[in-house]
């Protein structure tokens, strides 16, 4: 089952080499990674969103979701992964190079973009595990490996929704199947340290059995600091608060069938504005994004298997610069994807050939031969084919 919310320890599920330490069984160092690169066609057609900067429109020949986004024959990452698991402590190093890795730790103020996860753990009991440092979200459904994903090219709902923390978390076992996460963290992809001196609260409550679970995650908090007159100045603008609820699910409904489902609304509410020498509200400046994806997979073989992703993703009052806005310029729009994709299986290679099909509600796209000769896209529909390898050791 592919669930973000086990991202914060996802090494676990990448690791092909294991090393008992001081004779103990409980005492693990492990190390693995994955490998993968792929191909990548348009037909002929590229994004016209969002804009290069000089009123003009940067000619993507991908749709506006992460990473599989190379022209031909492309990189995706490397990413190595060490974790030492002991009983009452541990840590886990992750670290990606290339445009994936790049594009997944964008927030970094040195530019690095190299450190995917970097925390340590401590258990106070069977039951409560505190986590301290850089680590995956929690929230939604797709994760940054593609060794762990079972579609190559990713969601609105990943693209547009958290990829990384840090800060301080704590997990629960709460027996029966239950659990728990509370975290305190910096604003959502701000890695290294807090620029902005506001924070983040995330919270989770699942529920797992053998044949699959559900999660509901929750994050809230000023994610870009609040105004001060005298330092800022006249004119200053800052968004309010962000709210996101999110929920995943996944299912065995038979040894052949699995379902997931994932929905997510992500709100940011009124900002402020420095008004000479006070500051006041922003009115009507909040916005939105809601979304859902349903993800039927069949098994047909011990080697293949055959899944779909089919996404519904709006956003209102521009939340995101990533569908044309309509005539009216209210900044809302919306787009339906659906992504066809194989998993064929040779010891840890998986070959993954897929189709994807991006409907905006506004024209996005153009032709590639129209670039420098028209002022705007002027379709809506968007086919693309990846053929991916992805090795997982």
């Amino acid at each position: 089952m592919n669930f973000r919310f086990l991202r914060a320890l996802s090494c676990l599920a990448v690791i092909g080499l294991s090393i008992s330490a001081y004779g103990q069984d409980s005492t693990r160092f492990t190390f693995g990674g994955s490998v993968d690169t792929y191909f990548h066609s348009s037909f002929g057609l590229r994004n016209g969103y969002p804009s290069d900067g000089d009123g003009g429109y940067n000619g993507s020949v991908a749709p506006n979701t992460s990473f599989a986004d190379g022209k031909g024959f492309s990189i995706g990452m490397v990413n190595l992964i060490a974790s030492y698991a002991g009983e009452k402590v541990g840590f886990t190093a992750d670290v990606v190079f290339g445009p994936r890795g790049k594009a997944a730790v964008f927030g970094t103020a040195s530019g690095q973009a190299i450190i995917n996860q970097a925390f340590v753990y401590y258990k106070l009991g069977k039951a409560v595990t505190l986590n301290l440092g850089q680590f995956n979200t929690f929230l939604g459904y797709e994760v940054i490996s593609p060794a762990v994903n079972f579609h190559y090219s990713t969601s609105y709902l990943f693209s547009w929704g958290p990829f990384n923390h840090t800060g301080l978390r704590a997990d629960f076992d709460l027996g029966n199947g239950f659990v728990g996460k509370l975290a305190i963290m910096n604003p959502t992809d701000i890695v290294e340290f807090n620029p902005v001196n506001t924070y983040t609260a995330g919270l989770q409550l699942g529920k797992t059995t053998d044949a699959g679970g559900i999660w509901f995650n929750f994050l809230y908090g000023d994610q870009d600091g609040t105004l001060d007159a005298d330092i800022d100045g006249d004119g200053a603008t800052s968004r309010g608060n962000l709210f996101q609820a999110d929920i995943t699910t996944g299912w065995n409904l038979t040894d052949a069938f699995y379902l997931g489902v994932n929905a997510s609304y992500q709100m940011i509410g009124d900002g402020e504005v420095v008004n000479g020498t006070s500051v006041n509200k922003a009115t009507n400046t909040s916005s939105s994004f809601a979304g859902i994806a349903v993800y039927p997979k069949v098994t047909l073989s011990e080697n293949f298997a055959l899944g779909l992703r089919a996404e519904y993703f709006s956003i209102k009052d521009s939340h995101l610069n990533i569908i044309a806005l309509d005539d009216g310029d209210t900044g809302d729009g919306s787009v339906m994807e659906f992504t066809l994709s194989g998993n064929y299986k040779v010891g840890g290679l998986t070959f993954i050939p897929e189709i994807r099909i991006d409907k905006t509600s506004e024209n996005t796209f153009y032709k590639k031969d129209d670039v420098g000769t028209i002022t705007a896209p002027d379709k809506t529909l968007f086919p693309t084919l990846n053929l991916a390898a992805v090795y997982k050791f």
